[in-house]
């Protein structure tokens, strides 16, 4: 099934929340659902009740080559979490000199992953330019691209669009059309929030898979390390986030139907299945 990438050209623009809240609306839709954290912040696996002191995780041990299907978390939302893991910044740019010098260490399981055809894959990615990014950009389907409803999203529009995060010239071009964008943090009552939401959504057009309200919700969901859908299903910010997943899944392939006399085929099909 396809990758569907996570990513933004800044941090701190909600990438994580949404990228956990939308992989649990796609997986409430009846979607067999993988969410990848391969951001250095670990943040992922707090929207799905991992406890604190796990800092275990798939990209902490990649250097040592792990299986990552040892990795994988069934978590209460029916989604499998593949945490990213603590790491210390020396070994983070460790890492990515490692990934440049082999990328196949990352893209290799990443196309073991995409090989189930029950499963469809999610990543949350590093904020800006990265060697993950570069890593993951060829395999995605689909890079949904994060911005904030702020002066600063309306500003930089064309560069965003353009995919220069993604990469320089041709590499960029080559990318750009695999992006879709999410708004979030939308307030229609704040005149600069709104207004700026106005720009980026007629400058986008129908690449705009949706915008997600500013909502006390999303941060009550966050203080008790669950999801919106769980804490507030009526609230403003889960609507729109159903409405996003909607987007998504008209852009995927139909799910292929298991065959009825036999297992589900693929890497996690016991997981899949229900057992481990």
């Amino acid at each position: 099934m396809p990758l569907i990438a996570f990513a933004s050209p800044k941090g701190g623009v909600g990438k994580t929340t949404l990228a956990a809240n939308v992989a649990d609306a796609l997986c409430r839709s009846g979607r067999s659902v993988l969410l990848l954290d391969l951001d250095p912040q670990n943040a992922l696996r707090l929207h799905f009740g991992v406890p604190l002191h796990d800092t275990s995780g798939f990209m902490a041990d990649l250097p040592r080559r792990p299986d990552w299907r040892a990795q994988v978390r069934r978590t209460a939302s029916g989604v499998l979490l593949l945490p990213h893991g603590a790491m210390e910044l020396r070994a983070v740019l460790e890492q990515s000199l490692l990934l440049e010098r082999e990328p196949a260490l990352l893209a290799a399981p990443l196309r073991e992953m995409l090989a189930d055809p029950q499963l469809l894959v999610l990543a949350d990615l590093p904020p800006g330019p990265s060697q993950v990014l570069a890593v993951v950009a060829p395999l995605a389907a689909i890079i949904v691209t994060v911005l904030q409803s702020e002066a600063i999203s309306a500003a930089i529009l064309d560069e965003v669009e353009s995919g220069r995060f993604l990469g320089g010239g041709t590499l960029a071009a080559l990318y750009a059309g695999r992006l879709q964008f999410i708004l979030n943090g939308v307030d229609l009552r704040a005149r600069l929030s709104r207004s700026a939401a106005e720009v980026v959504a007629r400058h986008l057009g129908p690449r705009l898979l949706g915008a997600v309200s500013r909502d006390e919700a999303v941060a009550e969901a966050l203080s008790e390390m669950r999801l919106v859908q769980e804490v507030a299903p009526a609230c403003a910010a889960a609507g729109d986030l159903r409405h996003v997943a909607r987007a998504i899944e008209m852009l995927l392939p139909v799910m292929p139907e298991p065959a009825p006399a036999a297992p589900a085929a693929g890497p996690l099909s016991g997981l899949l299945r229900g057992g481990w």
